[in-house]
């Protein structure tokens, strides 16, 4: 994992949300969604979710999260 995932990691795990606009800027990363995606592929639940603010406008923000049993249930199967 490169040093900029790790701190993304961090990050989420202290229960921080965050756009992709400030993981670039905190991270100085051209291309956030290649730390997401790299997460995802060591098998953290990174979720996308969207928050609409006091004044109407709307941002996503990934967080980490807790896999459905769906989730769990869907990755056993594809394993065997």
């Amino acid at each position: 994992m490169t040093t900029a995932t790790n701190r993304l990691l961090t990050t989420l795990r202290a229960g921080e949300r965050l756009t992709a606009k400030q993981i670039a800027s905190r991270f100085s990363v051209a291309n956030p969604h290649n730390l997401v995606y790299n997460l995802r592929n060591e098998g953290y639940a990174i979720y996308l979710n969207r928050h609409t603010d006091s004044k109407g406008r709307v941002t996503h923000k990934y967080r980490l999260g807790t896999p459905s049993r769906a989730m769990v249930r869907i990755a056993y199967m594809a394993i065997r």
